[in-house]
């Protein structure tokens, strides 16, 4: 075997050794997925790389890498797109042309990331809210918030609560002819999870007299205390969400000290004197007996209360809304919760479910068997997947009977 020859073999060793990507038998398009989850490794390598040579923070290059795709608030025959600031909060509007004798459904939507990554004009974003838009007739309204490692809680959870709350003024809705009766508040992920803890915070808030109808949280990441569920333990290293990842968002969220993640990454960051929370996250009183599968509960095992004491929003029902009590729970609207199997937040969203259900909350419950972690946005070229166009179009046929 000539030099060249040994040199291609392993070459292509050491290729297919890093493209390999097992994934579950039940997977839809199986080498698109594959391709999209080595994009996201490839550019999660090269953040490491750039944090590690002290050129950039890690986000801060995935975020630049994810940006590329941004487009403009542009206009078709359908919709008018434009950019504009809810007290000075930057959002995009997309309202239908379509003309009507009754006042529309409105639709605040917002984006996911890991409090970290994202924005509104990201395309895949940009094209959920025209779907949205264009099948139920309604006013969109997609937002941005300030993102870490720049910001850190409470910042993400102000920006939205500042552009809600601007949202649902009367004469604001009345501006943009939005039905006060039918508005629906959503987000995706850490879009979700914004969602919810907003969600929570408007009921005691006198200033608001307009209630939400329904708020619609996709596979949201709802606690910051067990890293340790079942979810975790069976899809972390799944694509799209490693836990090694997740954790890492969660711990930008509240600092770049990195003790943070070290300690959630081992689950030993809450301190003795906050256990008591975790009756509100214990998953083998939450989940259904199918996605316990034979786990066992491992009580996570307390920590110095150094780090509570440094950094107290990891143990805020703002960044955590499992944690809020259920005298609060059941005030809340009808509520669509979509969770996927094969996705580390998977329990965080059914334990929610359980919570809400117990509070007496009606919940819509859908649940992903083949899908993966961020499934809603995977519905433009070159990263559409099918799975990604049928649930958002399910999900908006729903969203126009309820809503």
């Amino acid at each position: 075997m000539g030099r060249s020859t040994l040199c291609f073999l392993i070459s292509f060793a050491l290729l297919a050794y890093y493209l390999y990507t097992p994934l579950p038998d039940n997977t839809e398009e199986t080498w698109k997925l594959i391709v999209i989850h080595n994009g996201f490794k490839t550019m999660q390598y090269l953040a490491t790389l750039t944090e590690i040579l002290g050129l950039a923070h890690y986000m801060d290059v995935i975020n630049a890498v994810t940006n590329q795709g941004n487009v403009g608030p542009i206009s078709d025959e359908n919709i008018t797109v434009t950019d504009t600031t809810f007290n000075g909060i930057p959002v995009r509007l997309y309202m239908p042309k379509r003309k009507s004798d009754t006042l529309k459904r409105g639709v605040f939507f917002i984006h996911g990331g890991g409090w970290c990554i994202g924005d509104k004009a990201m395309k895949n974003y940009d094209l959920i809210s025209r779907r949205t838009a264009n099948q139920l007739d309604a006013v969109v309204v997609s937002t941005n918030y300030r993102l870490a490692p720049k910001y850190h809680f409470p910042v993400q959870f102000e920006d939205v609560y500042t552009a809600v709350r601007w949202f649902l003024r009367g004469q604001i809705l009345e501006k943009y002819g939005v039905d006060p009766s039918r508005i629906c508040i959503s987000g995706d992920s850490a879009g979700g999870n914004l969602a919810a803890a907003v969600n929570q915070q408007l009921l005691d808030d006198p200033d608001v007299k307009i209630k939400i109808k329904i708020q619609s949280l996709f596979y949201p990441v709802l606690q910051s205390l067990d890293m340790d569920l079942p979810s975790y333990r069976e899809n972390e290293h799944m694509p799209i969400l490693k836990k090694s990842f997740m954790v890492r968002l969660w711990s930008e969220y509240f600092t770049t000290d990195r003790a943070l993640e070290e300690a959630m990454r081992s689950n030993r960051h809450v301190p003795v004197d906050s256990s008591h929370l975790f009756k509100f996250v214990n998953w083998s009183a939450l989940l259904p007996e199918k996605f316990k599968k034979g786990h066992i509960y491992n009580s996570p095992i307390p920590g110095t209360p150094d780090l509570a004491k440094k950094y107290p929003g990891y143990l805020d029902v703002r960044a955590s809304p499992l944690l809020a009590a259920d005298a609060k729970l059941r005030r809340l609207p009808l509520t669509y919760i979509m969770t996927c199997q094969h996705d580390v937040l998977r329990d965080d969203g059914l334990m929610y479910v359980s919570r809400l259900r117990q509070a007496g909350v009606q919940v819509v419950h859908e649940h992903i068997e083949n899908g993966f972690h961020g499934i809603l946005s995977f519905i433009s070229f070159p990263t559409d997947l099918n799975v990604g166009h049928r649930v958002g179009n399910e999900y908006n046929s729903w969203l126009k009977e309820n809503l």
